[in-house]
């Protein structure tokens, strides 16, 4: 029987090589504690099944990088930390998710229109909604993933595949000319 490889063994034979063997071993060593400790952090266990899915996806495809020197020896530790930032996201996306099912619920179960609605669809369909329509494009993204979908500016610049110091370009120049549009 050979001997049992230590974590960091398993982590440099994964990230410098490849060895699926390693990966299958750090999998089996590791998922089940990540799995129960994740669980302590979240009481829908498929969605901290995803996250644990796509730490190891992670840690395989190399977009986690384990670099012993500034993680310790701590394996455990490195794949929490991962896990957790994952785990952050996703209940994220999910309260956005849900914010926006209750806009829409709202919108199909309502009775009478309220001054607030009718003030929203003036907005909708008058001065506001032309200079939305007139910015351009990515300044439009910007402006759909900061304001309306509640994004952080690094959660924007991740979702649309630009630097953050871009989101917060483009978020200025929107915010200045939808201004000039109505004034």
């Amino acid at each position: 029987m050979s001997e049992m490889r230590s974590d960091g063994e398993l982590l440099r034979a994964v990230t410098a090589d490849g060895d699926r063997g390693a990966f299958e071993e750090l999998y089996r060593r590791y998922a089940p504690w990540l799995t129960a400790r994740m669980r302590t952090r979240c009481a829908d266990a498929a969605l901290v099944d995803d996250v644990v899915q796509e730490t190891f996806l992670a840690v395989w495809r190399g977009t986690a990088r384990w670099r012993e020197d500034a993680a310790g020896a701590d394996a455990a530790g490195w794949l929490w930390r991962i896990a957790s930032r994952r785990l952050v996201d996703a209940l994220r996306g999910a309260g956005a998710r849900g914010r926006l099912r209750q806009a829409l619920a709202r919108l199909r179960h309502r009775d009478e229109v309220s001054a607030e609605e009718r003030v929203l669809a003036g907005v909708e369909h008058g001065d506001l909604a032309g200079a939305l329509v007139r910015l351009a494009p990515e300044l439009r993204a910007v402006l759909q993933a900061t304001v309306v979908d509640g994004l952080t500016t690094r959660e924007a610049a991740v979702l649309l595949g630009i630097p953050p110091g871009t989101v917060k370009t483009r978020a200025m120049r929107a915010r200045r000319q939808l201004r000039e549009a109505l004034a």
